[in-house]
């Protein structure tokens, strides 16, 4: 008589690659080895909106302003139409394919697992450097606060607070989130509040279709290469799909979160941006010429004219919401080491599950270590916060040609669709945006990109060939 399976540790073996989505399966009767399908579409969104953050132009205004000649909110709307292109693909290829892995998956079923390796590797450039980049804007503004502790110990803790969170479980992570982006919410809905109460007591500053048109004349040039610059405000609501695994509902509820918020943050950026551009007094002239006054204007600007308390309310916010995008894009990464691991392209252990918490505690750790070690190194360095964000952003976009060139390869080549023309044109379109944004990147991060583009290659090379080498070790080979 066969004997029973012995007791699995709390640290449990690589998850079923089986990727069919179950009903509502509470945490405590999810499936072993496989992660907790505990989110609803309101967690879905949740995530992404804290991974974007919805006052995330303030700090951007001036520069867009200065570069659009003013049209700053037609810069936003225009930028969520391009990334609408992403989203599409992104949804297409989260119902095909609802896995944790994310753009990794994604290429892996279109283009095949070398291509599918390399999507997850640039990608991960992006998600591994992005809490670094939110723990150190936290620390940044902590040791302003109080000048006697460190930079470096501001951001070390933000890190072990955000792996805290995430190592309690998803939905732990999930409702503190929700918490605080309701809290930034609030007061983002203050200051359009304040700011149309100004508007219609004093009239705006500047003409009311200037934020559309342009001040003194609308420059095609300006306004694309703003939009180049933008388009980075949205680059986080993809970290949604690596939570498909997690999702409560169908495939197709990964997709619904990912456009539903992409509209709602594109629509809170078109607003803030339009009613900021009115009242501010500074033309974009002056801030091309003062470009020390590009990342403050925005706040000056509400402490000017709606008062000092609304400014410094504004601040805070701001300050706080680094560390919810860095909550997400810990749990981002995580997932994606998690599905990597279980397709075999990263070591195994990466992709055991806790049984008690439903998540893949060991990744949660490992990105953990990466972010403080990365974190803490940059908090030393004067330059390191502009060595961090130069980082962030080629990784994504380059995951995102990988994305549009798999919905062509699983799709149109794979034969899956009788809507060839939709899945050609759409991702074709979607990838040209994408290699323009690409093109006009600064050329610190392209170096970044490409050294960190090359150490993929060389692992998955020697990866590769001890794969060949044992497999021809085998018996029968």
């Amino acid at each position: 008589m066969a004997q029973p399976p012995p007791q699995l540790p709390e640290e449990l073996s690589p998850a079923s690659s089986d990727p069919r989505p179950t009903k509502d399966v509470p945490s405590a009767a999810a499936p072993e080895g496989q992660l907790h399908r505990s989110l609803s579409l309101r967690h879905l969104v949740v995530y992404g909106l804290l991974f974007i953050g919805p006052t995330a132009p303030m700090g951007t205004f001036g520069v867009l302003d200065a570069r659009s000649n003013g049209a700053v909110a037609l810069v936003f709307a225009v930028a969520t139409v391009a990334m609408a292109f992403t989203a599409w693909s992104y949804a297409r290829m989260s119902v095909a394919v609802p896995k944790a892995g994310s753009v990794s998956a994604y290429a892996t079923a279109g283009l095949g697992r070398r291509p599918g390796f390399m999507a997850g590797w640039m990608i991960g450039l992006d998600y591994l450097f992005i809490p670094s980049l939110a723990a150190l804007f936290c620390g940044i503004a902590s040791h302003a606060l109080f000048p006697a502790v460190p930079v470096w110990a501001f951001t070390g803790a933000a890190v072990l607070l955000i792996t805290g969170l995430n190592l309690g479980g998803v939905r732990l992570a999930a409702t503190v989130g929700f918490v605080a982006l309701v809290v930034e919410i609030v007061v983002l809905a203050a200051f359009c509040v304040g700011a149309v109460v100004v508007l219609v007591q004093e009239g705006p500053a500047r003409p009311w279709l200037s934020p559309l048109t342009g001040l003194d004349g609308f420059t095609l040039a300006g306004t694309l290469g703003a939009v180049s610059v933008a388009a980075l405000a949205f680059l986080g609501f993809d970290a949604i799909a690596t939570f498909a695994e997690e999702s409560t509902g169908s495939p197709r509820q990964i997709g619904r979160a990912l456009i539903f918020c992409l509209v709602l943050a594109g629509a809170l950026f078109v607003l803030q941006t339009y009613l900021g551009a009115l009242l501010t007094t500074a033309t974009p002239q002056e801030l091309a010429a003062n470009p020390e006054q590009q990342g403050t204007i925005f706040y000056t600007t509400i402490s000017e004219e709606m008062g000092a308390w609304l400014g410094t309310t504004v601040t805070t916010a701001r300050a706080i919401g680094p560390v919810l995008s860095a909550l997400v894009a810990q749990a981002a990464v995580s997932r994606l080491m998690y599905g990597m691991a279980r397709d075999g392209q990263l070591p195994a252990r990466l992709g055991s599950v806790s049984r008690r918490t439903g998540v893949p505690r060991l990744a949660t750790l490992v990105s953990a270590v990466a972010t403080l070690l990365i974190a803490v190194a940059a908090a030393v360095r004067p330059d390191g916060l502009d060595l961090l964000s130069s980082m962030v952003t080629v990784g994504a976009l380059t995951a995102f040609v990988f994305l549009h060139v798999a919905v062509v390869g699983y799709y149109v080549v794979g034969g899956r669709t009788d809507r060839r023309v939709l899945h050609t044109v759409v991702p074709v379109v979607g990838l040209a945006i994408v290699v323009t944004v690409l093109v006009l990147a600064s050329h610190l991060a392209l170096e970044v990109a490409a050294g960190w583009l090359v150490l993929g290659l060389v692992i998955m090379l020697v990866r590769g060939r001890r794969r060949d080498a044992s497999a021809v070790g085998e018996p029968g080979n």
